[in-house]
């Protein structure tokens, strides 16, 4: 909380932090104390099989570094702050999810069983009610489940919506990112720069929910912005499978700014893409926590626009001065290294700001709760 100033350091950039000073300190102390004991219990393919491509990937990414890790990992649990359980929620929904059903009844046990071999193998769940355990999981469903089988620990989640389930304070935002490349997750990163980005604003998919629609509606006719469905696919005039790709990045590598819509929930994979393509993203979403929000300050490299203004989208777009503009994507430039994945990971990068958002989340849940125990639900 009183931190020693620091104005500068070679590695970040101040502007995009709430109180980079606190942020310093706080990555500082992970890095110098805090150690993580990982649940061995659980058999693949749902535990300790992480998937590393696609749009649920940081859950695997996460998972391959967190079980490699010198530098956190303690093989004693007595020595540990805090306690991973390393499930992959969309492995769970495809190897448990009965089709058509509904019902997601079945998958909540599974995780309620797995809660309760741990909390009678070991004494580290109920001593603190499950507060100084947590997980990290992008499928959709996962912040419902999740709730009700282990609500209490901290839970980093890509669909981070206030209204469902998601604790502002004690759970993580966790970046949705859609990896395509095993060898190289940064592959084909990076886009023009801000001085010569010629189109105004981007949107291109699939029309989940009522916003997409709507922005289409309002805007797919406009000659300054392409606004889009699923770009065409292969054999109807708009090139091979791999052109459509290509398509799809050089429109975010040249727009000044990329749209980011809520679809069925909150979340989407293109506020992570805007940032690998350092385009500046507009977040167009309703009771979205966006990642990291209790340490990065949004406002520096993004625009959040509230639903019920998609038909004012040009006028706020063209309100924002070229000097704003350029000071908004050079935040953006600047703050893609959070999120990035590599091969081994490197200070500050994806997998180390998703581990100090846990163990900063826990340390404020400790300053509040001097018995370390979970004030959820109580």
């Amino acid at each position: 909380m009183n931190a020693p100033t620091v104005k500068s350091d070679p590695e970040l950039y101040p502007p995009i932090f709430r109180n980079f000073s606190m942020f310093r300190r706080s990555y500082d102390l992970m890095e110098s104390l805090l150690k993580v004991y990982i649940y061995k219990e659980g058999e693949k393919p749902i535990f300790h099989q992480p998937e590393l491509t696609g749009i649920y990937s940081s859950e695997g990414w996460f998972m391959r570094h967190m079980e490699g890790s010198r530098r956190f990992l303690v093989e004693e649990p007595r020595q540990a702050h805090l306690f991973y359980m390393p499930f992959g929620s969309h492995l769970l929904q495809t190897q448990l999810y009965v089709p058509d059903s509904h019902s997601h009844d079945n998958l909540i046990e599974f995780l309620r069983k797995y809660v309760s071999t741990i909390a009678a193998k070991y004494p580290f769940w109920n001593r603190t009610d499950g507060a100084d355990h947590f997980l990290v999981s992008c499928h959709d469903w996962a912040t419902h489940e999740t709730w009700r089988a282990m609500g209490t620990s901290v839970r980093a989640l890509c669909n981070a919506d206030t209204t469902e389930d998601f604790v502002v304070g004690k759970d993580v935002s966790l970046p949705e990112t859609n990896v395509r490349s095993v060898q190289d997750p940064a592959r084909n990163l990076g886009g023009r720069p801000g001085r010569k980005r010629t189109l105004l604003a981007f949107f291109a998919g699939q029309m989940h929910g009522y916003l997409r629609p709507a922005l289409l509606q309002h805007w797919g006719d406009d000659p300054d912005m392409v606004i889009l469905g699923p770009l065409p696919p292969s054999g109807s005039g708009g090139g091979s499978k791999g052109k459509k790709a290509v398509n799809y990045a050089q429109y975010m590598k040249s727009s000044r700014f990329c749209v980011c819509p809520r679809g069925f929930e909150v979340n989407s994979p293109r506020v992570v893409e805007a940032i690998f393509y350092e385009c500046v993203p507009v977040i167009i979403s309703d009771n979205f926590v966006p990642p990291f929000f209790e340490v990065l300050d949004w406002g520096a490299f993004s625009v959040i626009i509230e639903e019920k203004d998609v038909p004012r989208l040009k006028e706020i777009l063209l309100s924002i001065s070229r000097p704003r503009y350029l000071a908004l994507q050079t935040g953006v430039r600047k703050v893609q290294k959070h999120f990035l994945w590599h091969d081994q990971p490197t200070r500050y990068d994806l997998f180390h700001m998703i581990l100090h958002s846990v163990w900063f989340n826990r340390v404020f849940q400790l300053r509040s709760s001097p018995d370390g125990a979970s004030t959820v639900g109580r």
